[in-house]
């Protein structure tokens, strides 16, 4: 099903349907949240299960959002253009190569370099948003793939991500905390948008950030 919305988003795109490329991009990152839960959950895990969801994240995270992004604005930019686009389908399989090969060896709080998914979202954020508020692909093709080339070598980098899975949900819930959830809800289905590519970008940034501010108290 991820696969699916990954292909669907690349159909959509060469129809000129970009919201709906942008959106299928983010359904796919829900459905591939839940695969490896769905597979414990039924006890249907297994190599082929794990390397069939790479190859597929390659294509839902690594090869759409880069067309999608070539589609919108970036082939106005020539060669420039498609090779800013070939940076982040690069860097997208390589950090997926990297993932599977340090799976067992490194700490399992952090991510070394921004997720795939993460990557995605900042991609598709960025066009969803230029869809919603009337912005030109051509007219901002120039920052759109510095962004992106940018987005694809995060991936590669050795900057930590917070990977979120020691977070601890079961017992008592503090009030404030669930006051932070309902607002985020809520502000994402104020401006689905502009919320969700400012929670991608600044995730994004966060790696670099927290390299730097570790490097000055150092």
């Amino acid at each position: 099903a991820s696969l699916f919305a990954g292909f669907y988003a690349i159909v959509a795109a060469m129809n000129g349907d970009f919201s709906y490329a942008a959106i299928a991009t983010f359904v796919s990152m829900v459905l591939d949240g839940l695969d490896g839960r769905v597979a414990r959950m039924t006890n249907t895990q297994s190599d082929f299960g794990a390397e069939f969801d790479s190859l597929a994240d390659v294509v839902a995270f690594g090869v759409a959002p880069a067309l999608v992004a070539f589609t919108w604005g970036l082939q106005t930019l020539g060669k420039f253009g498609w090779i800013a686009a070939f940076i982040y389908v690069a860097c997208a399989a390589l950090r997926l190569a990297r993932f599977n090969v340090q799976l067992e060896v490194v700490d399992s709080r952090y991510f070394v370099g921004l997720p795939s998914p993460a990557a995605a979202g900042v991609v598709a954020g960025m066009i969803w948003v230029s869809q919603e508020y009337g912005f030109s692909g051509v007219e901002y093709a120039i920052p759109a793939a510095l962004l992106v080339a940018f987005t694809g070598i995060l991936m590669v980098s050795n900057f930590n991500y917070h990977s979120f899975k020691d977070l601890r949900v079961k017992g008592r819930v503090p009030f404030f905390a669930l006051l932070v959830v309902v607002l985020v809800y809520v502000l994402i289905a104020l401006e689905p948008p502009a919320v969700l590519w400012s929670i991608f970008l600044i995730f994004a940034l966060s790696g670099p950030v927290g390299w730097l501010l570790k490097w000055k108290r150092a």
